[in-house]
């Protein structure tokens, strides 16, 4: 790992993703966790503070970048949920099959390497009635967006921690094995290539 991606990353990926109308978007999603979840990439722990501790036994949280463990584990301390954050790759979850009540997932389907085998991994390790709360940018539908996306992305994929603009994350989290029984979609105010936000609700198929 070079001196960018340990020092220079993580503080840049951090204030990217505490930009206001992104904390909203999580803001809306994050509260309809219960029981135990597991947290797919909690990087710095910017979720925390919106889980509702009167629904929320557990949390553990996962994520490779070690690196931005002290700050998730800083925010961990503020709340009265136990949580636990641990560096590994979503691909290979130490968790029991069928052991989460809830999966959270933000900003975070971009930056994996292979979406769908993740997808399947966190299915593996959910309830069978249990949810996936997913709140992702991704793939515009207005055709010059969309352009513009696959065009920025091999530029800004080595500058932002593998975040790939065009993903079709509705397709992605289908291909996964889950259903989506709740789907939003707009764009956050800024740069429309980067800012397009799908935001639901998802259900294991069975």
């Amino acid at each position: 790992m070079n001196p960018y991606e340990r020092y220079v990353l993580p503080k840049l990926i951090d204030v990217a993703c505490s930009a206001g109308n992104v904390m909203k978007a999580r803001s809306k999603i994050v509260p309809q966790a219960l029981g135990e979840v597991l947290e797919v990439g909690i990087g710095s722990g910017l979720n925390l503070p919106f889980y509702d501790a009167k629904r929320v036994s557990s949390i553990v949280g996962i994520d490779p970048a070690a690196q931005m463990q002290t700050l998730a584990r800083k925010r961990a301390s503020d709340i009265s949920i136990p949580v636990e954050v641990i560096a590994v790759d979503v691909q290979g979850i130490h968790a029991d099959t069928d052991r989460f009540d809830t999966i959270v997932m933000t900003f975070t389907l971009c930056s994996i390497d292979d979406p769908v085998s993740a997808l399947q991994e966190m299915a593996r390790v959910l309830k069978p009635d249990g949810r996936l709360l997913f709140c992702e940018h991704g793939l515009a539908p207005d055709l010059s967006v969309e352009r513009w996306q696959h065009r920025l992305t091999p530029f800004w994929k080595p500058i932002a921690g593998g975040c790939h603009l065009d993903r079709d994350i509705p397709a992605l989290i289908r291909a996964g094995g889950f259903a989506i029984d709740e789907l939003s979609e707009a764009y956050l105010p800024g740069p429309r290539p980067m800012s397009y936000v799908y935001s639901g609700v998802a259900a294991q198929v069975l």
